[in-house]
């Protein structure tokens, strides 16, 4: 593991319970507050349109460290998305960060110096599913965002693993190759 904290990405997905459209696939920055990662954070905080971000909060007034911003992947255009968006996917990746803390995945001495941008997917038909299973977008979410932390911070996958597998592994969605 690179121990400059400069900037580490890392992306992770976690799929859903049966039945539910609740998969997670968190991609992270992590870096210094006085790096590229620190600029790319402020910028987000001065966005007024687009991409609404909200920093990560276990509840009010509990920030968590180091300071995280989450941003949709997509335009939330209704309520039912937003409070989906600033409540479970909030909460599980809040929770997911202090747990990294508590875990030394993140070094507890750094947490003042580092932060975190966490672009996230919530899938449409969640707001409109009857059947939301919101314990399970937790799951997800909070799974995904550790995993995609600790990626980060180890920068994985490796390029060897990469060029290992070029061949052999496949996009999710199609093989266009």
């Amino acid at each position: 593991m690179s121990n400059d904290y400069v900037f580490h990405a890392g992306e992770a997905t976690v799929l859903a319970a049966d039945g539910q459209f609740t998969d997670a696939m968190p991609e992270i920055l992590i870096g210094r507050t006085n790096g590229p990662v620190g600029q790319a954070f402020a910028n987000m905080m001065a966005q007024s349109k687009g991409h609404t971000a909200m920093f990560a909060i276990r509840a009010c007034n509990q920030m968590v460290r180091p300071a995280t911003i989450t941003v949709p992947k997509v335009t939330l255009k209704d309520v039912a998305n937003i409070d989906l968006f600033g409540g479970v996917v909030q909460s599980a990746t809040a929770d997911a960060v202090v747990d990294c803390v508590a875990e030394g995945i993140i070094p507890k001495a750094l947490v003042n110096e580092l932060c975190i941008v966490s672009l996230v997917w919530i899938d449409p038909r969640c707001a409109k599913d009857p059947n939301l299973d919101k314990k399970d977008m937790y799951r997800t979410n909070y799974e995904a965002t550790k995993l995609a932390i600790k990626r980060a911070l180890n920068n994985e996958p490796s390029i060897d693993e990469l060029i290992k597998n070029r061949h052999t592994i496949k996009h999710d969605m199609d093989d266009w190759s």
